[in-house]
């Protein structure tokens, strides 16, 4: 929850700001576990976390709803495969609400499956996409769905995304969680879920995760 007269100005962009929780500061991912809850077994070195292929996904330990976060990845190089099987990631809001982790540049693939499209229902804006190699940037605002007691949604979940500091999604209407091929509709859920980083089997790199909750 964010407290104006203790937040502190960021001194230079992307460093997290006073009352941010780091969630990945480049030296462990103690924050982190994988589905079944065991350590997160993604390499770290060299103040990066890098996907090792067939371990899963990694978890927050801890439980977000609303926030602004902010995440950094770099994609291989040289790049390898096309399409889909290219630098291929994904950051899960609450778990269930993808934006997609891609290698897009000059590599084609479906629309909805660019980097920072929100994962098979909105595009991005515009392909902000930096070389592979290249660290680069997602900040995103995001604000969950929310559920009356009977679990009738009241509000659908919102995301707007910045690229490289290039506006690619704004204010986004999820129309449920995101899904390869399919629309799933949305379910009654916590307010707060753990945030979840993808392996799809390539060797993305991430570094400088921090987030902020938001009242």
């Amino acid at each position: 929850m964010i407290d104006p007269a203790t937040a502190s100005t960021q001194e230079s962009p992307g460093r997290a700001p006073s009352d941010a929780v780091v969630l990945f500061d480049g030296k462990d991912l103690s924050r982190w576990v994988h589905k079944d809850g065991t350590a997160a077994k993604w390499k770290v070195e060299n103040g990066y976390a890098e996907v090792v292929a067939k371990t899963g996904y990694i978890n927050t330990r801890d439980s977000f709803g609303d926030c602004q976060l902010h995440v950094e990845f770099a994609e291989t190089v040289p790049p390898q495969g096309e399409s889909q099987e290219r630098g291929n990631s994904g950051v899960f809001l609450m778990g269930l609400y993808e934006i997609q982790v891609l290698d897009s540049y000059e590599n084609k693939t479906y629309a909805d499956g660019q980097a920072s499209a929100v994962y098979g229902q909105y595009p991005p804006l515009v392909n902000a996409s930096r070389p592979p190699g290249q660290w680069q940037t997602y900040d995103i605002v995001f604000h969950g769905p929310r559920f009356d007691p009977e679990g009738k949604l009241l509000r659908p979940a919102r995301v707007t995304v910045l690229h490289n500091g290039v506006l690619v999604q704004d204010n986004a209407e999820l129309s449920g969680p995101t899904a390869h091929g399919q629309r799933p509709p949305y379910k009654a859920q916590p307010d707060k879920l753990p945030l979840a980083l993808q392996d799809h089997g390539n060797p993305v790199r991430y570094r400088n995760i921090w987030i902020r909750e938001l009242k």
